[in-house]
């Protein structure tokens, strides 16, 4: 509701939560199937962060979202599976995100997400 007047405007006008509602806005504007997101709150402030992550889970009630991201907090509070990839891309873990993160299959996994690497 913030930014649906400003969908125009040019992004560098708006703050850096404006402008991730503003992108978002765009990318469902054609009503895709599926939302990609790379990073979608990253660099933002908390508060900022929270908003997007709402949106993110309204959003996932009429769409598909896929979300890539480094911050595994964030993959816990808003996703409903979990897909880990790592070095080369290597998928080594998908499944719900609750048990994904409390009880990984993969060891490399649970080093990644107990802070051991990464």
């Amino acid at each position: 509701d913030e930014v649906n007047d400003r969908l125009d405007e040019s992004a560098l006008d708006l703050s850096g939560g404006q402008q991730q509602r503003v992108c978002i806005a765009r990318a469902i504007a054609p009503d895709p199937e599926v939302l990609l997101m790379d990073e979608p709150a990253s660099a933002l402030d908390p508060i900022a962060t929270s908003r997007i992550e709402d949106l993110i889970e309204e959003l996932s009630k009429e769409y598909t979202v896929v979300i890539v991201t480094h911050n595994m907090q964030q993959a816990a509070r808003i996703s409903d599976k979990t897909a880990v990839f790592l070095t080369g891309g290597e998928l080594v873990e998908f499944g719900p995100t609750d048990r994904v993160f409390s009880d990984p299959e993969n060891e490399r996994v649970e080093d990644y997400i107990t802070g051991k690497f990464g």
